[in-house]
Parts: structure tokens; sequence; C-alpha cells
């Protein structure tokens, strides 16, 4: 109950930015003398700092705590099909440090080998003092890489290899923290969750539109992750395509379909991922490349709250933020031109985190587990 009581008022302090004691108290439910125990106690541990009193006409003034940047540091990362980023994060979510490499198809060995050149040099970085408040690293990655060969044209025998090789093992056995592992686009949502500008969305559907589309699924302000992890696998579900055959959604609206028209067209691909807050000079491609994500994301969006009545779908990716506010216009666009009827059309927004967000979503993960109660249980305390 103790360890629960600390968690909530980190939460709720996290959650609020600056709260007193009598506002915690009123929150929780708690006596005034137990927030003030688990105050002295979180602040006595570094987790929280005290600011300027604040002084009123009658009694003692009130404190207001803090949530302590350099209270705890967590590390994410993203192992894409086309690159994998590094991330050291403070206690507000803040990044410190980063690494990123660009690949043609993720290689086991390679990763390793990056995360452990970059962990030495982050962690390095760090002080003394900061090395001892890591509280453990999160990975992020898709499931089964080895089925995505043809997709991202790697051969069949270098993809194979992830069939018996643990990454979160292999990162593991060189950590002295704790190591985590979610689906990447799982982990995405999740950062958008904690880290988003949106704390008040109870319910929505969730789109990263990466090398391939993904997704998360976030009910009663809580991650669904369900049975096997990976609920919200949104790219694969069935929309309409060329000739009137089925499609899946990610063959439409992925990252890789962008490449394909470059390729295509004999220009280097490689910015897309190399660089993904600038793709200006694929103007004309990216125009007819939205145009398509934004149609095949419309029915997916329309098919998705015809069974869970979503108030809000967040579109995010790794793409400059211009592209991504260009998607969202034509996904509402495209969703105004379908029928609607007996269904309530959804808010569609952006995402507010972007090309980081599956390695802030890895980052996040020891963060919830250390530290976090479920978004939920703090909707209703406050």
């Amino acid at each position: 109950m103790r360890a629960y009581n600390e968690r909530l008022v980190l939460s709720l302090v996290r959650r609020h930015a600056v709260l007193v004691k009598t506002e915690i108290a009123r929150m929780t439910g708690l006596s005034a003398q137990t927030i003030s125990v688990i105050m002295r106690e979180l602040e006595a541990d570094g987790l929280l700092v005290r600011g300027e009193p604040i002084r009123g006409k009658v009694g003692q003034p009130s404190v207001p705590l803090s949530i302590n940047p350099e209270g705890a540091f967590f590390i994410g990362l993203k192992v894409g099909r086309r690159s994998a980023d590094l991330i050291v994060i403070n206690f507000l979510g803040q990044p410190v440090a980063s690494r990123h490499a660009g690949y043609a198809y993720p290689d086991p060995d390679a990763i390793l080998a990056f995360v452990r050149e970059g962990l030495a040099e982050m962690i390095a970085a760090l002080g003394a003092d900061q090395q001892s408040r890591i509280a453990g690293l999160g990975i992020a990655m898709p499931f089964q890489l080895w089925n995505w060969h043809d997709e991202v044209g790697a051969p069949q025998a270098q993809m194979d290899r992830w069939r018996h090789f643990d990454l979160k093992r292999e990162i593991d056995a060189i950590c002295n923290f704790p190591v985590y592992l979610q689906n990447d686009a799982t982990a995405a949502c999740a950062a958008e969750l904690i880290f988003g500008e949106r704390a008040s969305r109870q319910d929505f559907i969730y789109f990263y539109v990466g090398t391939f589309i993904g997704g998360g699924i976030v009910l009663n302000g809580s991650l669904y992750a369900g049975r096997s992890g990976n609920a919200g696998a949104l790219g694969s579900m069935p929309v309409p395509g060329r000739g009137g055959r089925t499609e899946r959604l990610l063959d439409q609206a992925s990252i890789m379909v962008l490449e394909r028209m470059l390729v295509a067209d004999w220009i280097d691909p490689s910015p897309l991922w190399q660089t993904p807050e600038d793709w200006s000079q694929f103007g004309a491609h990216v125009n007819d490349w939205v145009v398509t994500v934004a149609r095949g994301l419309a029915y997916a969006i329309v098919a998705s709250v015809s069974i869970i009545d979503f108030e809000t779908v967040i579109i995010d990716g790794a793409m400059p933020q211009t592209v991504r506010d260009a998607l969202v216009s034509a996904t509402r666009d495209a969703i105004a031109g379908m029928d609607m009827q007996g269904i309530d059309v959804p808010t569609v927004e952006a995402g507010t985190i972007g090309p980081i967000a599956r390695a802030l979503g890895a980052a996040s993960l020891p963060l919830f587990d250390k530290y976090l109660i479920d978004q939920h249980t703090l909707m209703r305390e406050a």
C-alpha cells in the first residue's frame, strides 16, 4: 500500500506539474499526515523538489512540489526495419542524449553493436549520481521481424536469424538495470498517452506511420495491449485496394510505399530514414503518397469506430510535421466523403511526439513500471 501511494503521489504531481500537500490529500483521500510522510520520503529520494513557499493570509505557507528532472533516467531503444534509435530521457521525459543508425535491413549483430557502443557513450556522459539513477531500458521493436523479409527487401537468411536471436536477453546481459520489451507501434502509442499533450483523452485509436503502419488502442485512459501484447495491429486491417482487391492497410499507408515510388523514378530514398524531419526534396511524390495513405486510413478509421466508439483518432509517424499535418487534413477530407450513417464521426488529430515516439515509448516502459500508475486511476483520483 505504501508503494502504491508513493506511485500515486508521483503520478499526480507529474500530471499536474506542481501540487501542494492539501491538493494531493484532496485528490487521493489520504490524510494530510500520510501525504506529509510520503512527500518527505520522495523528496529525500530525490524524486520530488520543493518550490518557493506560497504564503497566504492564514496558517502555514503551502510548499509546492514538482518532479525532479534528475530524479531518474530511462533508456529507450527503437529497432525498426530501416533504422534504430537509442535515447536517454530524464524523469520528465525530456531527451538528454540520443543516437541514430540507418540501414537497409536490421541485422542482429549490427543492432547489438549499435546498442553496446551507444550505451557506453551515453552513460559515460552522465554524472556518477545520474548513472546510479538509471531505472531501466525499454526496447520497442516489431514482433516476428523474420516475417518481413519480402517487404523490406532483405535476404531471407539474414532475417531468419531473428527467429532465434533474443535481443532482450542479449541486452540484459550487458546492463545492470532491468530491460523491458514492447511492440514498437504499441510503444509509440504509450508515448503519446504518457508524454503527449492530450492527457484528457480517455479513448482513442492511434496510428503510427513508420516503415510500415502500426498503432495502439487506449481505453478508459489506459493502453490496451491485448492477450498477446499485439492489440492495435492496425497494419493488418483489410482495406479496398486496386482492381477491386482487398489489401492490408500497411500496403497503402506505410513509408515503404513512398520509398517504392521514389525507387521507381530512380530517386535515392535514403533521406526518408536518415532525415525524417526533412522530405522537402520529395515534394510531388509526397503529395501523391499522402492521398494514398489518407484513403487507406479513412477506411480503417471508419471500420474501427464502428466497433468501438473512439472519441479521437490520433495520427503520427516518422515524417516531417508538415507532412503529418497534411496527412491529417487529407484523412479528415477522405472520411467526410464516406457514408458515416449510424456512426459518430471521431475527431482526427495529429500526434504530438513525432519521429521519436517509438524510442520515447520504449523509455517509458521502465518509467511506468517503477514509478507510475494506471492513467485511468489518475482520472478517478483527480
